[in-house]
């Protein structure tokens, strides 16, 4: 599963970039303009010998009051508070994602991917759906999140932001809306239903440097595509519920040379999370991570989150005097449950974790030589993403 700003392809003869929509679009265009123009004669050139009679609708297009539970409401209200991002690297290279605005101090909310090129020395843009374009620079980035804030230079005194909606309160079924840039298409809005909650998503943007991301993620079958990346999933009533992150894709991830679209499975970060990621980057710059102070295998098939028998570089798997160190756990031991959260792996947990906040105490269920126990272990935390 990767979460992908949208890259503009490489300019060649058999690229299929946006110029060659465009230029489909536009034969596409003068064709159905031709053959409309040849039907109205003949429809024209046969009417008074048909007794034929077309009635008009009273009401037609811009003349229709759009309600506000409609998605036609819901967009018309939340289209001019998002914006698209273009974000450039030092290098050159960059991409496409959208972002929300979050505050009216001019701070616009997004994910880490999105941006990531443009952190330490580069570009950031971001567009209106007026068409009115702002310099932006970056105010704070998580990666373990990929959740990133950045603020507009010289902001409008208008601003408005979207509403925060309560993603705990969320069910399946509900209706969502999805507005972003897919492959470059500003403005784009689509609609469908959270088709499940709390599922563990381990994202990447597909870079050789890049380190994963986690999350405990509303899914959706909206369409989401490469450019969506950072804008926001709404409910029925027009709150922001997510920020849309990863999809689920057959052709071997977005951030590679394929960059495949959406096939239904789309992944948004829970806006309680998101909020208060967002805040602590806007008060110290830094993202402040809960952590049980032990190390967990990554890999799949173990039955749960089986603690290291090493940790990084050589240390301990289990922080001495740390959270799991206080609460009895050892290497080896496999985590089961969180609470009542079911744990099959590494990265479930990891997702699981930092939806609370350092200081939560939770509970631990876990196996140790065939034997279930369980262990009550407050969240420590650590600073930054090093």
């Amino acid at each position: 599963m990767w979460g992908s700003s949208y890259r503009q392809p490489a300019p060649g003869p058999k690229s299929g970039g946006r110029g060659g929509l465009i230029a489909g679009v536009l034969v596409a265009a003068l064709v159905a303009g031709g053959v409309g123009g040849g039907v109205g004669y003949w429809a024209a050139d046969r009417n008074d010998s048909s007794g034929s009679t077309t009635v008009s609708a009273s009401d037609s297009g811009g003349d229709l009051k759009r309600d506000a539970g409609t998605a036609a409401g819901v967009a018309a209200t939340a289209l001019p508070s998002t914006v698209t991002i273009e974000a450039e690297g030092s290098n050159g290279e960059g991409g496409t994602g959208t972002g929300f605005v979050f505050d009216k101090q001019g701070h616009i909310l997004t994910n880490n991917h999105v941006v990531a090129e443009a952190v330490e020395s580069g570009k950031l843009s971001a567009t209106f759906s007026n068409g009115k374009k702002y310099d932006a620079e970056v105010v704070g980035n998580a990666q373990g999140y990929d959740v990133a804030v950045i603020k507009l230079k010289s902001a409008p005194a208008d601003l408005k932001p979207l509403p925060l909606g309560n993603s705990d309160k969320i069910a399946v079924g509900d209706s969502t809306i999805a507005i972003g840039a897919p492959f470059g298409l500003s403005n784009t809005v689509t609609t469908g239903i959270i088709s499940a909650k709390n599922r563990p998503v381990a994202s990447s943007d597909g870079s050789s440097s890049s380190k994963a991301s986690y999350m405990s993620a509303l899914q959706t079958d909206a369409s989401i595509n490469p450019g969506n990346s950072g804008g926001p999933l709404l409910d029925a009533k027009g709150a922001v519920i997510g920020i849309n992150s990863a999809i689920q894709s057959t052709g071997g991830g977005l951030g590679g040379t394929s960059q495949s679209g959406s096939i239904g499975l789309g992944f948004a970060i829970p806006i309680n999370q998101a909020k208060i990621v967002a805040q602590q980057l806007i008060k110290t710059g830094e993202p402040v991570y809960p952590v049980i102070g032990a190390s967990v295998s990554l890999e799949e098939g173990t039955g749960g989150a089986k603690i290291s028998e090493e940790g990084a570089s050589g240390s301990e798997a289990v922080t001495p005097n740390g959270p799991a160190d206080k609460g009895g756990l050892k290497p080896g031991d496999v985590i089961t449950k969180l609470d009542d959260r079911v744990i099959d792996s590494g990265p479930t947990l990891i997702g699981e974790i930092w939806t609370h906040q350092p200081g939560d105490t939770v509970k631990l269920t876990y196996t140790r030589d065939g034997k279930q126990r369980t262990a009550e272990v407050t969240l420590g935390q650590r600073e930054g993403d090093s």
